[in-house]
């Protein structure tokens, strides 16, 4: 049939156009990741990962798989993030290897280095374990390793892991207490953008260790009793609660902000 409005862009008698071809494979694997992740069985004890961050009810929000509130479950960008940090630990612990490293990331099972506590309701898993290698460093070392986007990356090579990132701090002296690796940590932060790999060690924190070792005791104990543990915040607007800076720190908005307010309404 000839096309009378040739210049519409119409074809009489054919489908609708399909979305450009980034779109729609953007949006299969969008939607598998959200499945995958919604498939997930939720922790069950307390990590070690978060117990750096300010909030204890928020911690206890996710000791007890709380539901999050409506639009605050991982976006897919998001997962992608998570998935490519954890590859980028292969990608480094690769490098090391070839550099003369010996670096042990995981049992002769498969599984990863780690302990528990508090009958299995605190948990952590490290990245790895340097015994040897060619740099002058006190082995054995433990090993962590993030991988972060550029304005991150810079901010932890400007002032260092600690300052920059105090949630990795305390994930990292937990690690070497309850490892038993109190040798300074090898901390590496490889640069999604640019694949620059920033590396310093971090002196074992026996103070932050036992601090961050008694959260994790608070929010199991008020779990079984039935109690919630105190908020940070003094009210909803808080930039702890709704996300932000904060004299100098990026806080992530809360994903329990609603129902945790919504208790004293």
């Amino acid at each position: 049939m000839i096309d009378l409005n040739h210049g519409s862009g119409c074809l009489y008698g054919a489908d609708a156009p399909r979305p450009p071809i980034a779109e729609a494979v953007s949006t299969a694997i969008d939607t598998a990741l959200s499945a995958r992740n919604r498939a997930e069985r939720p922790r069950t004890y307390v990590s070690s990962s978060g117990l750096g961050r300010d909030c204890l009810r928020q911690i206890q929000y996710d000791f007890l798989a709380v539901p999050k509130d409506e639009g605050q479950e991982f976006a897919p960008r998001t997962l992608r993030i998570f998935e490519a940090g954890h590859r980028a630990e292969d990608i480094v612990a690769g490098w090391f290897r070839i550099a003369g490293f010996d670096l042990r990331t995981e049992r002769p099972d498969g599984r990863q280095f780690g302990f528990e506590a508090l009958g299995g309701r605190f948990k952590g898993h490290i990245d790895g374990c340097f015994v040897s290698g060619p740099v002058a460093m006190d082995y054995p070392a433990l090993w962590e390793n993030k991988a972060l986007g550029a304005a991150s990356w810079k901010d932890v090579v400007k002032r260092g892991v600690s300052l920059a990132r105090p949630v990795y701090a305390a994930q990292i002296a937990l690690y070497q207490a309850y490892m038993e690796l109190p040798a300074p940590a090898l901390f590496t932060a490889l640069n999604r953008d640019t694949m620059e790999l920033h590396a310093e060690l971090v002196p074992f924190d026996a103070h932050l260790a036992q601090e961050m070792s008694d959260r994790a005791v608070a929010v199991v104990r008020a779990s079984e009793a039935g109690e919630w543990l105190p908020r940070a915040a003094a009210e909803a607007t808080a930039v702890l609660c709704r996300g932000g800076m904060a004299a100098g720190k990026w806080h992530a908005p809360c994903a329990w902000a609603k129902r945790c307010w919504g208790e004293r309404r």
